[in-house]
């Protein structure tokens, strides 16, 4: 269940990012403020990427309990 969280965080960041930093070079128009988009971006991103690395998936920390 993190990992599925994780993906999703990593790519709606990334998505976020590249649409933020096109919004502030003016290549597309947006309704949001694009500093705003690409800083969110870039906090998704990141987050979904340490996710991923460094927590254990829910169904791994089950059975390392049963295994006890």
């Amino acid at each position: 269940m993190i990992k599925i969280l994780a993906v999703i965080m990593l790519i709606g960041g990334a998505i976020a990012l590249v649409m933020g930093v096109l919004g502030i070079f003016g290549s597309i128009a947006l309704m949001f403020s694009p500093w705003a988009l690409a800083i969110l971006g870039f906090i998704f991103f990141i987050a979904g990427i340490s996710m991923l690395k460094y927590r254990k998936d829910t169904d791994e920390v089950a059975a390392e309990h049963q295994n006890r």
